[in-house]
């Protein structure tokens, strides 16, 4: 599928903003070769058309004292109940990422907690009562590798045609 809205300017910001989310402006306008209102107008493009998402700051969960990342495979007791779980696993702030699957899940969850104790709470306390037949844990012990996704060169695919 091809992105025709994007040409190579959008490619080039979109590769210094994902880079570095608080470079200013008028550096990617020196980098790319324009005005800084020619960039202010492309961001504003890539946003209202759905490939830039915001920005934002990232809190690393382990400084503010959730030491315990974990990634809970869920299965429903009726499969049909998937919007009113989802709903509540939105109350429950622990929960950062909730992903519909394909495979033995239901649906995936990632979690943060304070501890091993704390994580057990969550699982019994709050995630038990929505329903679950049962939860399957994966704790992480370190995360290796976090990034954007690639930024594909789309001004060579526009030249194949």
């Amino acid at each position: 599928m091809r992105h025709r809205q994007i040409d190579s300017l959008d490619e080039q910001i979109l590769k210094l903003i994902a880079s570095n989310a608080r470079i200013p402006f008028l550096e990617v306008a020196r980098v790319c070769n324009v005005s800084g209102a020619a960039i202010h107008q492309r961001i504003q493009k890539l946003v209202n058309i759905g490939v830039l998402k915001g920005s934002e700051f990232i809190v690393d969960p382990e400084k503010i004292g959730y030491e315990t990342c974990a990634y809970i495979g869920l299965y429903l007791k009726n499969p049909e109940q998937f919007d009113g779980v989802v709903k509540a696993l939105e109350d429950i702030p622990e929960v950062v990422e909730c992903h519909y699957t394909t495979g033995q899940y239901d649906m995936f969850i990632k979690i943060y907690a304070k501890n091993n104790h704390h994580l057990l709470s969550i699982i019994h306390d709050k995630l038990q009562p929505l329903g679950l037949a049962r939860t399957e844990t994966l704790i992480s012990f370190h995360e290796a590798i976090r990034r954007q996704m690639p930024i594909p060169e789309m001004a060579s695919d526009d030249a194949e045609e």
